[in-house]
């Protein structure tokens, strides 16, 4: 499932107003997106019950600093979401009053973009993560010459030099 997350062509959205645990929090640290609320929990508790969070630390110790997973996994202690939010496993955090409408809110800000682009752009966001800058800087410039083919950009472009919206 965390692989087919990864490779999905839209962006995943994480919803938390609750807890988070071991492959809950797995599931968020993997996702493109997270929308929390204050009082949500995430944690890895594993090390606590005699079972290291061994494929949970995997996309935690690539999303948060490793200050942040290394305290997660290693005490298995839960992190509250303003903590979360801070160490960057949370992208937005919002009252539990205003949840739904922040999640609709993103929703209709992706979904107003060109399926196409966004999904080339999760593509490559990915790819180059992990990659050298002296490696991903080249690709960039060869994925950005492939979007400027797209329908799509070429409108946005027409649509910039005459100073109106595509």
């Amino acid at each position: 499932l965390m692989m087919l997350v990864e490779q999905l062509p839209v962006p995943v959205i994480s919803v938390v107003n609750g807890v988070a645990a071991a492959a809950g929090c797995q599931l968020v640290a993997s996702s493109d997106i997270v929308v929390a609320t204050p009082q949500s929990r995430f944690s890895t508790p594993g090390a606590s019950v005699g079972l290291f969070c061994h494929t949970p630390g995997i996309p935690l110790a690539r999303r948060v600093p490793r200050a942040m997973s290394g305290y997660m996994l290693l005490t298995g202690d839960s992190i509250s979401g303003e903590d979360a939010y801070r160490a960057g496993l949370v992208s937005r955090l919002v009252p539990e009053d205003e949840l739904q409408s922040e999640v609709d809110r993103i929703c209709a800000s992706i979904a107003s973009k060109p399926k196409k682009v966004i999904s080339l752009g999760k593509q490559f966001y990915k790819q180059q993560i992990e990659m050298p800058l002296a490696s991903a800087y080249p690709l960039g410039g060869e994925v950005m010459v492939k979007n400027l083919w797209y329908k799509d950009a070429q409108e946005g472009i027409q649509a910039f030099k005459e100073k109106r919206k595509p």
